[in-house]
Protein backbone atom coordinates (compact mmCIF):
# COMPACT_ATOMS: atom_id res chain seq x y z
CA UNK A 1 0.00 0.00 0.00
CA UNK A 2 1.27 3.46 -0.90
CA UNK A 3 0.14 6.88 0.17
CA UNK A 4 0.79 10.29 -1.29
CA UNK A 5 2.53 12.73 1.05
CA UNK A 6 3.14 16.37 0.23
CA UNK A 7 5.47 18.66 2.15
CA UNK A 8 5.67 22.38 1.50
CA UNK A 9 8.38 23.13 -1.11
CA UNK A 10 8.98 19.42 -1.76
CA UNK A 11 7.46 17.79 -4.82
CA UNK A 12 4.73 15.26 -4.14
CA UNK A 13 6.09 11.73 -4.07
CA UNK A 14 4.80 8.26 -3.43
CA UNK A 15 6.10 6.68 -0.23
CA UNK A 16 5.81 3.11 0.91
CA UNK A 17 4.18 2.55 4.30
CA UNK A 18 6.90 0.01 5.12
CA UNK A 19 9.75 1.02 7.43
CA UNK A 20 12.35 3.28 5.86
CA UNK A 21 15.38 4.12 8.03
CA UNK A 22 16.12 7.81 8.45
CA UNK A 23 19.32 8.85 6.73
CA UNK A 24 21.10 12.18 6.35
CA UNK A 25 19.31 12.62 3.01
CA UNK A 26 15.92 11.89 4.55
CA UNK A 27 16.53 14.25 7.46
CA UNK A 28 17.45 17.06 5.12
CA UNK A 29 13.77 17.29 4.08
CA UNK A 30 12.90 18.38 7.62
CA UNK A 31 15.01 21.50 7.23
CA UNK A 32 14.34 24.68 5.31
CA UNK A 33 16.92 23.59 2.72
CA UNK A 34 20.55 24.50 2.55
CA UNK A 35 21.22 28.16 1.76
CA UNK A 36 24.53 29.69 0.66
CA UNK A 37 26.42 32.96 0.76
CA UNK A 38 28.34 34.38 -2.18
CA UNK A 39 31.47 33.87 -0.03
CA UNK A 40 30.84 30.09 0.03
CA UNK A 41 29.43 29.49 3.50
CA UNK A 42 26.24 27.44 3.92
CA UNK A 43 23.50 27.14 6.52
CA UNK A 44 20.86 24.45 6.94
CA UNK A 45 18.12 25.44 9.40
CA UNK A 46 16.09 22.81 11.25
CA UNK A 47 12.49 23.12 12.40
CA UNK A 48 13.66 24.50 15.78
CA UNK A 49 15.34 27.50 14.14
CA UNK A 50 18.87 26.20 14.66
CA UNK A 51 21.16 26.58 11.66
CA UNK A 52 24.13 24.33 11.04
CA UNK A 53 26.90 26.35 9.37
CA UNK A 54 30.00 25.39 7.39
CA UNK A 55 31.91 26.08 4.19
CA UNK A 56 30.78 24.66 0.87
CA UNK A 57 32.30 21.85 -1.12
CA UNK A 58 33.38 24.48 -3.67
CA UNK A 59 35.24 26.40 -0.94
CA UNK A 60 37.02 23.38 0.51
CA UNK A 61 38.17 22.32 -2.95
CA UNK A 62 39.51 25.81 -3.64
CA UNK A 63 41.36 25.85 -0.30
CA UNK A 64 42.93 22.42 -0.64
CA UNK A 65 43.86 20.30 2.38
CA UNK A 66 42.56 22.03 5.51
CA UNK A 67 45.12 21.86 8.33
CA UNK A 68 43.61 24.19 10.96
CA UNK A 69 40.17 25.52 11.85
CA UNK A 70 39.69 28.41 14.30
CA UNK A 71 36.20 28.42 15.78
CA UNK A 72 34.47 30.61 18.39
CA UNK A 73 33.13 29.47 21.75
CA UNK A 74 29.57 28.40 22.44
CA UNK A 75 27.39 31.27 23.63
CA UNK A 76 28.94 33.91 21.40
CA UNK A 77 26.65 36.04 19.25
CA UNK A 78 27.25 36.18 15.51
CA UNK A 79 25.90 38.60 12.94
CA UNK A 80 25.19 37.94 9.29
CA UNK A 81 28.23 38.67 7.06
CA UNK A 82 30.60 39.07 10.05
CA UNK A 83 33.60 36.80 10.62
CA UNK A 84 33.18 34.00 13.14
CA UNK A 85 36.31 31.96 12.47
CA UNK A 86 39.05 31.03 10.04
CA UNK A 87 40.23 28.08 8.01
CA UNK A 88 43.86 27.44 7.09
CA UNK A 89 44.97 25.06 4.38
CA UNK A 90 48.24 24.11 2.76
CA UNK A 91 47.49 26.78 0.11
CA UNK A 92 45.82 29.65 1.96
CA UNK A 93 44.05 31.01 5.02
CA UNK A 94 40.53 32.33 4.83
CA UNK A 95 38.08 33.99 7.21
CA UNK A 96 34.70 32.32 7.59
CA UNK A 97 31.61 34.55 7.64
CA UNK A 98 28.30 33.84 9.31
CA UNK A 99 25.40 33.47 6.88
CA UNK A 100 22.93 34.29 9.68
CA UNK A 101 22.64 36.21 12.97
CA UNK A 102 22.05 34.56 16.32
CA UNK A 103 23.61 32.78 19.27
CA UNK A 104 26.11 29.96 18.83
CA UNK A 105 24.62 26.91 20.55
CA UNK A 106 27.19 24.33 19.45
CA UNK A 107 30.68 24.15 17.99
CA UNK A 108 32.15 21.18 16.13
CA UNK A 109 35.03 20.40 18.48
CA UNK A 110 36.09 17.46 16.29
CA UNK A 111 37.61 19.98 13.88
CA UNK A 112 40.27 20.89 16.46
CA UNK A 113 41.94 17.50 16.07
CA UNK A 114 40.52 16.57 12.66
CA UNK A 115 40.40 19.71 10.49
CA UNK A 116 40.43 17.49 7.39
CA UNK A 117 36.77 16.67 8.06
CA UNK A 118 36.04 19.96 6.30
CA UNK A 119 37.50 18.41 3.13
CA UNK A 120 36.13 14.91 3.61
CA UNK A 121 32.57 15.86 4.47
CA UNK A 122 31.85 19.61 4.38
CA UNK A 123 28.08 19.18 4.74
CA UNK A 124 27.95 16.39 7.33
CA UNK A 125 31.00 15.87 9.56
CA UNK A 126 32.78 19.10 8.62
CA UNK A 127 30.13 21.54 9.89
CA UNK A 128 31.54 24.33 12.04
CA UNK A 129 28.93 25.95 14.27
CA UNK A 130 25.24 25.75 15.10
CA UNK A 131 23.38 29.03 15.49
CA UNK A 132 19.98 29.70 17.04
CA UNK A 133 18.69 32.23 14.53
CA UNK A 134 17.25 35.49 15.81
CA UNK A 135 16.46 36.96 12.37
CA UNK A 136 14.71 34.34 10.21
CA UNK A 137 14.20 36.91 7.43
CA UNK A 138 17.95 36.85 6.73
CA UNK A 139 17.46 33.48 5.03
CA UNK A 140 15.68 35.30 2.21
CA UNK A 141 18.93 37.12 1.35
CA UNK A 142 20.86 33.86 0.81
CA UNK A 143 21.24 31.79 -2.35
CA UNK A 144 19.35 28.55 -2.85
CA UNK A 145 21.16 25.51 -4.24
CA UNK A 146 20.46 26.34 -7.89
CA UNK A 147 21.49 30.00 -7.57
CA UNK A 148 24.64 28.99 -5.69
CA UNK A 149 25.63 26.49 -8.39
CA UNK A 150 25.24 29.28 -10.97
CA UNK A 151 27.32 31.60 -8.77
CA UNK A 152 30.10 28.99 -8.59
CA UNK A 153 30.15 28.60 -12.37
CA UNK A 154 30.80 32.33 -12.66
CA UNK A 155 33.23 32.59 -9.71
CA UNK A 156 36.74 33.55 -10.81
CA UNK A 157 38.58 31.81 -7.93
Amino acid sequence: MHRIVSFRNIPTRTFSTSFVPLTQTTLRHFSTGRKYTSTHEWVDVDSNGVGTVGISDFAQKALGDVVYVDLPNKGRKVSQTNTFGAVESVKAASDVYSPVSGDIVDVNSKLTDQPGLVNESPFRDGWMIKVKLNKQDELKTLLDEKAYEEHCKNDKH
